[in-house]
């Protein structure tokens, strides 16, 4: 596989910070999803690296090994214990070669012998000495965001994704959370030397909605209703998620009066048939204009309540 060059892949310098990274993966994860790309391989190719490029960069120890390490850093600590053993072994073979006459095993891994000795170690077997065969490793962990309105997120539903050119159809539990993160096993990068492949793990994001606040597994909303319900009472039907329902207004009804609705709230996350509550905050709204006769009957009213 060639080395690709996590920063290029997101449009950063090395000096990126953390919100960096985040704004410029969101910005080319939308661009490249493949659900706006049907049938672009191109596009599907490009947005595996925007998630493999914000795995290793939006994670400081990550980070950190692929900027010591680059496309090897995967293998930092293997190669930094292994280097530790040899130095180990170069300082025995020393003290032997005192005592025999013989030359010690000498020479440091630069910067350029990364690759070969990664070659080595990992990849085509062992050096001088060592039995032949690679180590297995676990391949690498992907990263992926899925935007959700907070209507979809109410039910249990399925989506289809496509994970290294493969469609990956799964099934996203009702109640899921803002932030929440799932994990599917197994779909993250091959394993090296036939270990096992990297897992995925998918964050859901979940803009607010423009009618109903949610708090945990709570709603919550506004509703107006006019001055003369507020005063009189009546009826009025209130929108929930799951459809309408007729609510009765008591006479005398404040301004910012907040009823609750038990039930009518957010699904638990997999717990079927649970739910939260909706509260209603009613917003009296008076009447812009009045007509002569109303202005008479309102100026009555005032008259009476003086006496």
């Amino acid at each position: 596989m060639a080395y690709i060059d996590y920063y290029k892949v997101l449009g950063l310098s090395k000096g990126a910070s953390t919100d960096d990274v985040k704004k410029a993966y969101r910005k080319l994860a939308r661009k490249y999803h493949p659900d706006l790309n049907p049938n672009n391989k191109e596009a599907q190719k490009k947005f595996q690296e925007i998630n493999e490029a914000n795995e290793v960069l939006s994670d400081p120890e990550k980070r950190q090994k692929y900027d010591k390490y680059g496309e090897n850093w995967k293998h930092g600590d293997e190669f930094e214990q292994a280097q530790r053993a040899q130095q180990s072994q170069r300082q025995y073979q020393g003290s032997q070669s005192y005592y025999s006459g013989t030359e010690g095993f000498g020479g440091d891994f630069g910067g350029d012998d990364f690759s070969d000795f990664f070659h080595s170690m990992f990849g085509g077997g062992f050096s001088q000495g060592s039995r032949r065969g690679g180590a297995k490793f676990k391949g690498q962990d992907y990263n992926a965001e899925l935007e959700l309105t907070l209507r979809q997120a109410m039910t249990t539903h399925q989506q289809t994704l496509t994970i290294n050119g493969k469609n990956v159809r799964i099934t996203i539990p009702a109640g899921i959370s803002d932030g929440q993160k799932i994990k599917l096993s197994g779909y993250g990068q091959p394993g090296i030397n036939n270990g096992p492949s990297g897992d995925l793990y998918i964050t859901f994001n979940i803009p607010e909605d423009p009618i109903f606040k949610r708090k945990g597994d709570d709603l919550y909303k506004q509703i107006d209703i006019d001055l003369y319900t507020a005063i009189l009472g009546g009826e009025i039907m209130i929108e929930t998620l799951t459809g309408k329902v007729k609510f009765p207004i008591p006479p005398h009804t404040q301004q910012d009066t907040t009823v609750r609705l038990r039930g009518k709230g957010f699904p638990r996350y997999k717990k079927e048939g649970k739910f939260g509550d909706l509260y209603v905050t009613f917003k009296v709204k008076l009447p812009e204009k009045l007509t002569d006769k109303e202005k008479e009957l309102f100026t009555q009213l005032s008259n009476l309540n003086k006496q």
